[in-house]
């Protein structure tokens, strides 16, 4: 499994948590391929930002509605509340305020659904061990040095996060080689097990 089939096997764990109709903001969302599955799927009233401009032509002829920004500038064009769910997936790691991202997406939308690469994960850990070296992986399969995810974080980091931020956590989803990781290990080894997070919040 490469890189965007890893992150194509994640849209099947995200489809299912937004209900039918909803109002949904997609940041970051590439050439379109979730958005359009959930207006598919799921009849949503969809919308999506990307910065890169081929991806923004991508999305157009899937005939969809995405405009060209940088959600590390903010989402003034969109009122408090009026997305029931704003979607950054695969695209945290790498924004440059993630801080400040997620406040926005929680101004905006009365959920939100966030998925990152778990740098804690056991291999990456064996990697760093063994090799000596920044890690690589089907999920992060980028070098140090053009690798554009600059804050990498752990489910741990995350859950710690939420809770100085006072932001509620309604579901997690842990998956690995595009699985959910089997229950018994989602709290006491999250860190270890699970190779991907996919975490829905409000506030």
């Amino acid at each position: 499994m490469n890189n965007d089939e890893a992150l194509h096997a994640n849209y099947n764990h995200i489809v299912p948590l937004i209900e039918n109709g909803a109002k949904v903001l997609d940041l970051g969302c590439g050439d379109g391929t979730l958005l359009r599955k959930l207006i598919d799927e799921k009849n949503v009233h969809g919308k999506g930002i990307e910065i890169n401009q081929e991806n923004v032509i991508q999305s157009l002829h899937k005939g969809l509605s995405v405009i060209q920004g940088d959600i590390d500038e903010g989402l003034e064009d969109f009122a408090d509340n009026e997305m029931d769910y704003v979607i950054l997936n695969q695209t945290l790691q790498s924004t440059q305020n993630p801080d400040f991202v997620i406040k926005e997406m929680l101004r905006v939308g009365k959920n939100a659904v966030v998925s990152f690469p778990n740098f804690a994960y056991w291999r990456i850990r064996f990697y760093l061990l063994f090799k000596g070296k920044m890690p690589k992986s089907k999920m992060l399969p980028f070098e140090w040095y053009d690798t554009p995810n600059i804050h990498l974080l752990t489910v741990r980091d995350f859950f710690d996060y939420c809770e100085k931020r006072n932001i509620k956590i309604s579901n997690s989803i842990l998956t690995r080689r595009g699985k959910i990781v089997n229950s018994r290990f989602r709290k006491t080894f999250a860190d270890i097990f699970a190779e991907e997070v996919i975490f829905v919040i409000h506030k």
